[in-house]
């Protein structure tokens, strides 16, 4: 069965990112096609990238990135959900997500994005670094903006249009997801592979 990851990409105190997941997670229940599991970056606490080799040339030597490695490895496609932070999206996500490589590659990756203008330009972002990697990430994307789809700016309240969105980013990323195994299986059995 298909395993999908959704990943909460802040860690700042009071942050809205896990009443988004949650929903993220209950809406996406429903489906039977796939499993769908929390990842909250709260409780992985990575430091600054410090990796004496890059992680594209093979494990890590320190306890920390190994877990982190091991944490995302059986995922088959993830869910990002981020805010953005000044017109980007938030150190501690793109430090998690450089720890490590060859655990993203050739998995599919979809955004759910909160802030002010809807947190757009931190997917920007995401999609060239996701890219990078060899990700394949998803067209669909939601949406949210932090003035009018959360109230006093802190009760995630989603609209009918947020469900019609995520449900077609589910679709797609399950369909990608399903359609790269192949691939991972491939790469897994071959030597020298990654």
């Amino acid at each position: 069965m298909i395993k999908i990851g959704i990943i909460v990409g802040s860690t700042r105190p009071h942050r809205n990112g896990p009443q988004v997941a949650r929903w993220v997670l209950e809406s996406a229940a429903a489906r039977t096609e796939a499993e769908f599991e929390l990842i909250d970056l709260l409780e992985h606490p990575l430091p600054h990238l410090q990796e004496a080799v890059a992680p594209m040339f093979g494990p890590s030597v320190n306890a920390h990135t190994r877990a982190w490695a091991q944490r995302v490895a059986p995922f088959d496609g993830f869910v990002i959900v981020t805010p953005e932070y000044n017109h980007g999206m938030p150190g501690v996500l793109k430090n998690a997500i450089d720890h490590v490589f060859a655990q993203w590659a050739d998995k599919a990756v979809g955004f759910v994005s909160y802030g002010a203008g809807g947190g757009v330009r931190a997917v920007e972002q995401l999609r060239l670094v996701c890219g990078a990697l060899g990700m394949a990430d998803v067209g669909p994307q939601v949406v949210i903006s932090v003035h009018t789809d959360f109230e006093n700016y802190t009760t995630f309240t989603p609209r009918e249009h947020h469900g019609v969105a995520l449900a077609a980013l589910l679709d797609r990323l399950l369909a990608w997801s399903g359609a790269l195994a192949p691939v991972r299986a491939e790469l897994a059995t071959s030597p020298g592979a990654r």
